[in-house]
């Protein structure tokens, strides 16, 4: 059994499925929490994805609280109805960490995708952190995307045996969705010169609303004014507290789009046309390396440690005198922008799906 219940998990459990829908060894099924009901269906329709159950819960407002005890209560009479041999979750949702308890509620086994990803900091990422640790000790099987992630569940005690080292589904769905002749469905993408020094915003960490957030955005604003070979795109979340920042900082700026959310598709093929990314996503330190793009992150810390080992991205905090001089250097300084591009991706080949499957098939068949 899947569970998921945001657009990235959906993203990163695709793969998994795409390619145990090849496989006659397995029955499954799949359950749509909907903690994010429009993003959450824009990426099951780029996979062609269709959930056996849908539980709806999404309610404008909800808190984490309501999130959990939802995801609890709708777990238990699914699982007492299907009784799966193994729930698997996908890194460090509400949605996944509920379905893990539920799960080990019914006595069933849990294997966790993504796992051994750490900050060192359960307040941020908020409340992601803490989620992921709790469904790493709720879960049999650890599915790590490096080395590094390994050795962090090691040292947290879990058995060696139960972890399985496969890169990162990410870089499996971006190769499935990639296409050098993309025409987005939103023409102002279509008309933008992309020749130029075009940088991708993205942002929604709770833990950086109001102040933080927007004196990020305000180095952003600063970069692009001075710049007049720079455009900015922001696929804006759909969350109030991010969207009232952008409008604030970004409204009356010239060269600044600030756009809906795209569905996974549309915005890979972004990620590929453009100059260099900022971004409080994890995901996107994952995917953007295997496009050459270099990424600044806009958090204190990131879990992803072996992306700034790597050189493929930079840790940038949301300070406005530190985002501002590493957006600045990159933009202006040739030998710094291609030391970054050319850095090799630590999160994998594109096959990690298969690696998954393949431990699956050699334990319970």
């Amino acid at each position: 059994m899947f569970v998921l219940g945001t657009r990235p998990e959906v993203i990163k459990i695709a793969p998994i499925i795409k390619a145990l829908e090849k496989c006659d060894k397995f029955l499954f099924v799949i359950c749509a929490m909907a903690q994010h009901r429009e993003m959450m269906d824009t990426a099951l329709e780029v996979f062609n994805i269709k959930p056996d159950y849908d539980a709806d819960l999404m309610k404008s407002g909800q808190t984490l609280t309501d999130i959990t005890v939802r995801v609890l209560s709708k777990m238990e009479s699914i699982l007492l109805k299907e009784k799966p041999d193994l729930v698997l979750v996908q890194g460090d949702t509400s949605t996944g960490m509920a379905a893990a308890l539920a799960a080990f509620y019914q006595k069933i086994q849990v294997a966790h995708i993504e796992a051994g990803l750490r900050s060192g900091n359960i307040y941020s990422p908020y409340p992601e952190e803490m989620n992921r640790k709790i469904i790493s000790n709720l879960s049999t099987f650890h599915f790590a995307p490096t080395k590094s992630n390994a050795d962090n569940l090691l040292a947290s005690g879990v058995k060696r045996e139960n972890i399985i080292i496969t890169g990162n589904t990410v870089i499996d769905a971006l190769h499935m969705v990639i296409t050098n002749d993309y025409i987005f469905p939103d023409e102002v993408l279509n008309k933008i010169d992309y020749t130029k020094k075009i940088i991708l915003l993205t942002a929604h960490r709770r833990e950086y609303w109001g102040e933080s957030m927007k004196g990020a955005f305000k180095a952003i604003r600063d970069i692009i004014i001075e710049n007049p070979d720079t455009e900015l795109i922001f696929p804006v979340h759909l969350n109030p507290n991010v969207g009232d920042a952008a409008k604030e900082i970004f409204s009356q700026v010239e060269r600044v789009h600030l756009i809906s959310p795209l569905d996974y598709r549309s915005f890979a093929n972004l990620m590929n046309k453009v100059y260099l990314i900022l971004t409080d996503s994890g995901g996107i330190q994952e995917e953007a390396p295997s496009l050459g793009k270099p990424v600044i992150v806009i958090r204190n810390e990131t879990e992803r440690n072996e992306a700034v080992e790597a050189g493929t991205v930079k840790l940038a905090g949301v300070d406005y005198k530190n985002v501002y001089a590493i957006t600045k250097e990159l933009l202006t300084n040739v030998n710094s922008y291609s030391d970054m591009a050319k850095s090799v991706n630590p999160y994998g080949d594109g096959k990690s799906s298969q690696r998954i499957v393949d431990f699956l098939s050699s334990h319970f068949i």
